[in-house]
């Protein structure tokens, strides 16, 4: 029963990020929670509490307003006190890449919880695409494509 209930949540916050709700997905979180976003890119780097993964949802909606993570699987392991859950995704977004195609990728997070409150997210994901999605939306004008990596 308690896997149901947290692939039922997981899947629920990757909808909170489609739908820009970034306050509802916040409040899962541990305040000294853990986030890392593979690349030295403008969405790269790692965050070590819920106001720099505030910051990093805003500039990620910035620069990827179209954006939809379809969640395709979700394993949970563990119990209430140290749970880990795996979520495979495909993301899609209507702003075309460099090459004048539609931006897709696809990943895997690694997320632990504990009762189920947010402590760690690891997003691994095609990081060339994203890479190459930056340097699209840089040439487009977006100035933010090429900020540096938020920290905290």
């Amino acid at each position: 029963m308690y896997h149901a209930i947290v692939k039922r949540i997981s899947r629920r916050n990757f909808e909170l990020v489609n739908n820009h709700q970034d306050e509802a997905l916040l409040r899962s979180c541990v305040p000294n929670m853990h986030h890392r976003f593979g690349g030295s890119h403008a969405l790269g780097g790692e965050r070590h509490d819920v106001d720099g993964l505030r910051r990093w949802l805003v500039r990620l909606h910035h620069l990827n307003p179209t954006l939809h993570l379809e969640v395709t699987d979700v394993w949970v392991k563990g119990l209430p006190n140290d749970t880990t859950v795996i979520v495979r995704w495909n993301a899609t977004q209507q702003e075309a890449t460099l090459d004048g195609s539609l931006y897709v990728n696809h990943g895997v997070h690694v997320i632990k919880l504990r009762w189920l409150r947010l402590v760690s997210t690891d997003a691994n994901e095609n990081s060339q695409a994203v890479e190459e999605f930056l340097r699209a939306a840089a040439a487009r004008g977006v100035t933010e494509a090429d900020a540096a990596p938020i920290t905290s």
